[in-house]
């Protein structure tokens, strides 16, 4: 059996930031994913100035493309305005692997399937050990089924779905697209450029608004799809898009239970307004290392639950105070 302080169970952004940050705390850890990185990964990818600071990562430490935005094209039921803004694209695909690697800790390729807990830790298929446990496997993280369910039940209401494709095209809009609730749709659709001739397009919504209505994913991905094309943003693409889910963020009443931990999408903390997932993932990583590593109290309270509020502050600065 093979035996650390810390077992990870999930290699992306938020169980890659809690092995970065156990490391520096000089704590032994062990990161179990599924998949063999780097690996494909839906997502529309933007990261803020607050995940690099996080992160301690300055842009030219990063080796891969990156593409900054100052601002977004977004449409609101068809109200158009650009948002100033300061973010940046990534691949999931180069960013999700580099940040594993940079953790500098142990990785092995497992399918978790039983967790036990014992007297002094845990048990995870009786290959693998810790007196420290943290879930970061994404919405269906068998750390949370297996030790907080039905304790920490998700609310049927802030389960998203989404469909996206992210394809190499030579686009030549530069511009980020969002469009916020147009033709009924309980979420947003975006068109996102990326370095090195990569796009990301794809929509997401409630699933219990569109199951209401009636409605589907798939209409208002074809709708999507319509839109760029007379758009000229993307013509002449045969897509193959892929679906996953999330939780938006609500109350978890344990995101730690004893010396197990829950953090990003296992913990179901995308922005409500969103549903950006990395920088929760990467700062409930840190929170739950340096809690592990201090002996102290793990809360996701200081997790903001809004993305927009970050954008808006940049066209509408708090004043000094006179003095």
């Amino acid at each position: 059996m093979i035996r650390t302080d810390v077992v990870i169970v999930g290699g992306g952004p938020a169980g890659a930031a809690c092995a970065w940050r156990l490391r520096q705390h000089n704590v032994d850890c062990l990161v179990l994913d599924r998949r063999e990185f780097p690996r494909p990964k839906p997502c529309a990818g933007w990261i803020t100035p607050e995940v690099l600071q996080d992160l301690s990562l300055s842009l030219s430490d990063y080796p891969h493309g990156l593409t900054r935005f100052t601002s977004f094209q977004v449409s609101i039921r068809g109200l158009k305005f650009k948002a100033p803004t300061s973010q940046y694209a990534i691949r999931r695909y180069e960013f999700d692997d580099w940040l594993l690697r940079r953790s500098g800790a142990p990785v092995r390729q497992h399918h978790v399937q039983d967790i036990a807990q014992v007297s002094d830790g845990y048990v995870v298929d009786g290959e693998f050990s810790g007196k420290y446990l943290v879930g970061a496997g994404g919405t269906y993280c068998p750390v949370c089924r297996a030790l907080f369910e039905p304790a920490n039940a998700r609310a049927q209401g802030s389960l998203v779905v989404a469909q996206e494709e992210e394809f190499p095209y030579a686009h030549s809009d530069g511009r980020c697209w969002l469009w916020f609730f147009e033709d009924g749709l309980p979420g947003y659709a975006w068109y996102v450029p990326k370095a090195n001739g990569y796009v990301n397009v794809g929509v997401g919504g409630k699933a219990e608004d569109l199951k209401a209505k009636g409605d589907t994913l798939k209409n208002h991905w074809n709708r999507v799809v319509e839109k760029l094309d007379r758009m000229g943003l993307v013509r002449g693409h045969t897509y193959k898009p892929s679906g996953h889910s999330y939780y938006l963020r609500q109350s978890v009443r344990e995101p730690r239970r004893g010396n197990a931990f829950l953090l990003g999408d296992a913990a179901g903390l995308a922005t409500l307004d969103m549903g950006e997932g990395i920088r929760p993932a990467i700062k409930s990583g840190l929170l739950a290392a340096d809690a592990i590593a201090r002996g102290g109290d793990y809360s996701v309270a200081s997790i903001p639950r809004y993305s927009l509020p970050a954008l808006l502050r940049l066209r509408f600065p708090r004043r000094a105070p006179r003095t």
